[in-house]
């Protein structure tokens, strides 16, 4: 598990530029704001589109532990109801 937690890690710290990447009509509109010296924009549409896609790994991590909880805490109790026998 720790190796592909590292696996993962390093391919994100190698590949950074391409996580800023936009769609292509993005793109040409925050290189033209850009341009015209608004750069502003451009910086809150990259923290956006990290945001989007930070949401459902996140989503499947609290599902994820959530499910993981309720397993143990049902196994508990199946062992407590035998052990009572």
């Amino acid at each position: 598990m720790k190796r592909v937690v590292l696996v993962a890690l390093a391919l994100i710290i190698c590949n950074g530029n391409h996580v800023l990447a936009q769609c292509a009509m993005c793109r040409s509109t925050l290189e033209n704001n850009y341009s015209n010296g608004n750069p502003g924009i451009a910086a809150g549409i990259n923290t956006g589109i990290l945001y989007l896609l930070s949401m459902p790994y996140l989503a499947v991590l609290v599902i994820g532990y959530l499910w993981y909880k309720s397993s143990k805490n049902a196994q508990k109790k199946l062992h407590n109801s035998a052990s009572a026998r």
